[in-house]
């Protein structure tokens, strides 16, 4: 249970480009809701794909819309910072909804003083389905690979005023580099809510394209002092995931196999000498 101590306004941002079904299904999305006390705005990259005769069929419950070019999906977004009015800012692009028609009407109130207010967020693909749910507290390493979906969050536009708005140098990992700096450079106030909040469906740009390199880039920049630390948990991560240290972890869950194991390691100490076991290992 929650206490609405002030009711702080919402501004929701959707950004499209060129997908008209998804687009109409994540307005229907919101125009579903029970509460509509919230700002809806939808920035359209200059789409040729029937987007913007979706726009302007839903135009009655949206509060502002432009359909222009725009250098990607960072610059998109920029525009709908721009122009929001709301105390709270929540991205829910196209093709992504609320998790059910309910959430604005009993979430809102967890919108307080925070800077970031997030839940849990359902991530699906054709044959996929599974509830994530963020920790408690974040750690820096919990970013190293992974993050936070911004179709889980609510960002208090003051934050993009101090911060300021995402990095439209980067292709796909602006909004990863925003929270990081958020949570790590800006300590900016946060909070867990153990609810789900929507949908975000796989196959979008950012999970088809290896982000490692642009991940790479902001570390280095903003956090140089833990870019070692980075490197050697992406590659000790390279180790554990190949399918030998698998292999070798399925062995050792029963006692005869973590005596196998011992027994072959204790062979190879004495069959090699200490320089020859070392080159080996490296």
């Amino acid at each position: 249970m929650h206490t609405n101590l002030i009711m702080y306004k919402i501004s929701i941002i959707t950004v499209n480009y060129n997908d008209v079904q998804g687009l109409e299904k994540t307005i229907s999305s919101v125009m579903n809701q029970t509460s509509l006390d919230f700002e809806y705005i939808v920035i359209d990259g200059g789409s040729d794909d029937g987007s913007l005769e979706i726009i302007k069929k839903y135009k009655g419950n949206i509060n502002y819309f432009i359909s222009e070019k725009d250098s990607g999906i960072y610059n998109a977004m920029n525009k709908g910072i721009k122009v929001a009015t709301g105390d709270y800012l929540f991205f829910l692009n196209s093709g992504d909804h609320f998790f059910n028609r309910d959430v604005i009407k009993k979430y809102s109130g967890y919108l307080q003083q925070e800077d970031l207010v997030y839940f849990n967020i359902e991530i699906k693909n054709n044959n996929f389905s599974k509830i994530v749910s963020y920790p408690n507290i974040f750690r820096f390493s919990d970013f190293y690979i992974g993050g936070i979906c911004h179709q889980s969050v609510f960002i208090k536009k003051t934050l993009f005023e101090e911060i300021g708005l995402y990095d439209e140098d980067l292709k796909i990992v602006s909004d990863w580099k925003f929270f990081i700096l958020a949570l790590f450079k800006y300590n900016c106030s946060y909070k867990k809510v153990d609810e789900t909040l929507s949908t975000y469906y796989l196959g979008g740009l950012s999970s088809k394209i290896n982000n490692f390199e642009e991940r790479n880039s902001v570390i280095r920049e903003h956090f140089k002092g833990f870019f070692q630390d980075y490197e050697e948990y992406l590659t000790n991560r390279n180790l554990v995931n190949t399918n030998r240290f698998r292999m070798l972890r399925e062995i050792e869950k029963s006692i005869i196999g973590t005596k196998l194991v011992s027994v072959f390691f204790r062979f190879y100490v004495a069959l090699f000498t200490k320089t020859k076991l070392k080159d080996l290992l490296n």
